[in-house]
């Protein structure tokens, strides 16, 4: 389900570069569009979810499904009612919001005055998506990842039905993706309210603020706004250095962005999704060994599947932006810039995914404070290497500057989960870096040989394009997976059952 809500994401992105291209009125959206998004994962996705699914976990599994169902109804009640003050205010507050996050737009007033326009239209989003991460925690603790997983498609399928079909009667045009993501959050939560009711979990909101389990999830959601979301605040941060970067700049980096996201959403975010209340399960039945035999499957799989896909993001970044981007007003200029962040982005990828796995072993553990203290060494690092490094890479040195701070983050949380004995690494580990690294660089060099020139992808036509990235996908593909095999990997290997 999360490939496929990926795989329309990059059908979402090329229809925008089509229509749209890169210029004001890309930045002007994307900029508006980046701050609900940003708050939904530090908030949503992030604060809340890392904080609430863990406690509900254990009431779940300690106390029955009554008390879960009191808990899911007071914490619905507070969520519902912080939203829709944040909402407002943020409705209220665009132009402040703009000119904190992207001051260099206050020197082209049409800019600015378009951004704070599609930030007012964008803004609700916040409420919507939030109520539905909330849900999509309370499915996934029961154990129905597929419908939260299923769930970003609606979102996909707006943008995709508004930019085709609405554009043309928007003024300006962009006001259309505008609508497009309120309509979109609108859809998701309504896909999913069915579902809580399945398994008797629909939120009646009973607001009682000194319920014990609300106040357990606020206190731990304050820390964990750090803990979970350094890349979403340097990626902000990065908004704000881009502001004063040539037009385009922006767009460049959001596309690049996407292309990085795919994996790091299709495998980060789907391990994480399963990984928290499946420790969390584990935390609440004591079981150590289990704990940690977990944490090492994931990073197993992670390092399985995303050094190969890293490789494969830098050798292949020509080919996949112009395959997926170049089309009417997406210029080749456009695709060597934006190729220049993807080669940044790809450095991190590892790191972004393992974090993705490391943050729920102390999360489960309803350890807050060891991912705050590695994020805040994390951001101030990522922040100081954006000032080095912008100089002479431009907007592809935001990105390297992103890519360097996800592996130290990732770094030092595998230290702390090892220095706290929380993750013990089970036998095999030299063998199995040693057998990944050779099937990696057979990959690397078949890419590598059959993706031919820079010029070549620019200058061919689209179904060219598509069928020599279908062939360099299998291609590379097959001769990863087909060397693992020889070297005696079998997919049995890796499979394990979720919580129950």
């Amino acid at each position: 389900m999360t490939l496929l809500s990926r795989i329309l994401g990059f059908v979402r992105d090329a229809v925008i570069a089509r229509v749209f291209g890169a210029g004001l009125m890309t930045d002007a959206f994307f900029v508006a569009f980046k701050i609900p998004n940003l708050l939904r994962r530090l908030f949503a996705e992030g604060a809340f979810a890392q904080a609430f699914v863990p406690i509900l976990g254990e009431y779940k599994n300690r106390r029955g499904e009554a008390a879960a169902r009191a808990l899911v109804d007071h914490v619905a009640a507070f969520l519902t009612l912080a939203l829709v003050l944040v909402t407002a205010i943020g409705v209220l507050a665009a132009p402040v919001i703009i000119a904190v996050s992207a001051p260099g737009f206050a020197a082209t007033p049409e800019k600015f005055a378009l951004t704070v326009d599609l930030l007012r239209i964008v803004f609700p989003y916040i409420l919507f998506i939030a109520l539905t991460a909330g849900a999509g925690g309370i499915l996934n603790t029961w154990s129905r990842f597929a419908v939260p997983a299923f769930t970003p498609v609606l979102l996909n399928l707006s943008f995709i039905g508004f930019a085709l079909l609405a554009a043309p009667w928007f003024d300006p045009p962009v006001k259309a993706l505008a609508w497009a993501v309120f309509f979109g959050g609108v859809l998701q939560l309504a896909f999913q309210l069915p579902f809580l009711a399945r398994i008797g979990m629909l939120p009646r909101l009973r607001f009682d603020f000194r319920d014990e389990g609300v106040r357990r999830v606020l206190r731990q959601m304050a820390p964990a706004v750090f803990g979970v979301s350094v890349g979403q605040i340097s990626l902000l941060i990065n908004n704000i250095f881009a502001s004063f970067l040539v037009t385009g700049s922006v767009t460049w980096l959001y596309f690049a962005d996407r292309l990085m996201e795919f994996p790091a959403g299709l495998l980060g975010v789907a391990l994480g999704t399963i990984l928290l209340p499946s420790l969390a399960k584990r935390h609440a039945e004591q079981s150590v060994q289990a704990y940690s035999d977990l944490l090492d499957w994931g990073l197993r799989l992670t390092l399985l599947l995303a050094v190969p896909a890293a490789a494969a993001l830098a050798v292949l970044a020509v080919p996949l932006v112009a395959t997926l981007f170049h089309y009417g007003a997406f210029t080749a200029t456009d695709v060597i810039n934006t190729r220049n962040a993807v080669i940044a982005y790809s450095v991190g990828l590892v790191g972004l995914i393992a974090v993705k796995v490391l943050a729920p072993g102390f999360y489960a553990r309803q350890d807050i404070r060891t991912p705050v203290k590695i994020a805040v060494i994390t951001l101030v690092a990522t922040q100081l290497m954006n000032l080095v490094l912008i100089w002479e890479l431009r907007h592809a040195g935001l990105a390297l500057a992103i890519s360097l701070g996800a592996c130290l983050n990732a770094g030092l949380l595998l230290r702390g989960l090892r220095r706290q004995a929380i993750y013990m690494p089970q036998p095999g580990w030299g063998a199995f870096i040693l057998k990944l690294a050779l099937a990696v660089h057979v990959m690397g060099a078949v890419l590598w040989l059959l993706s031919g020139d820079t010029t070549s992808w620019l200058a061919s036509g689209a179904l060219e394009r598509i069928g020599r990235l279908v062939l360099l996908v299998f291609a590379g593909g097959g001769s990863y997976f087909v060397t693992l095999w020889l070297l005696g990997f079998r997919l049995q290997h890796f499979s394990r059952r979720g919580a129950e």
